[in-house]
């Protein structure tokens, strides 16, 4: 079954960041879009935004880290997996789920150089509340500018059990 991928940027990025230019070159039908304002209202974005979809694999970076994760954790069903990229779970916003388990599939990159976000927390955290949890902890900072690029991102972005996203072979 085809998974819809979507890439939700950090804080002071954009769609048109690094990241979001590496994922719309290679994978065009990517959702990509900006975010903008408090946690609040781009939470209310982004449900608006993948409102009646489902098979969704969230790939977030820092503070669209936070923000993938607890999509996942509201809309369990509808995720099939999450890649989060030095995600901001350590901030207060995210407490809430500690202590749920959610079985979704996560691969979480951080880099151990990474002075925005706290690795040792966020893998703490991430330990707690993600069941089936990847953790790659890398001789990167926090923006992966040397791991990103070099990441398996056709595996990575594979539904589980290796079924084909939409887009695949872009």
């Amino acid at each position: 079954m085809d998974v819809t991928r979507v890439f939700i940027h950090g804080l002071e990025s954009s769609s048109r960041g690094t990241k979001g230019v590496f994922f719309r070159d290679r994978y065009p039908d990517m959702i990509i879009e900006d975010f903008g304002g408090p946690l609040e209202a781009r939470m209310k974005q982004l449900d608006g935004l993948l409102a009646g979809l489902r098979d969704l694999c969230l790939v977030g970076s820092s503070f669209g880290g936070l923000m993938a994760a607890i999509y996942a954790c509201e809309n369990e069903p509808r995720v099939r997996k999450v890649v989060l990229l030095a995600p901001a779970l350590h901030v207060p916003d995210f407490r809430r789920f500690l202590g749920r388990r959610v079985t979704v599939p996560v691969s979480l990159y951080h880099g151990k150089n990474d002075d925005v976000v706290p690795p040792d927390a966020v893998r703490a955290i991430a330990g707690q509340v993600f069941e089936n949890l990847d953790y790659h902890l890398v001789d990167d900072d926090h923006s992966l500018h040397v791991t990103f690029p070099l990441m398996d991102w056709k595996t990575l972005l594979q539904g589980p059990g290796g079924g084909p996203c939409r887009g695949e072979g872009a």
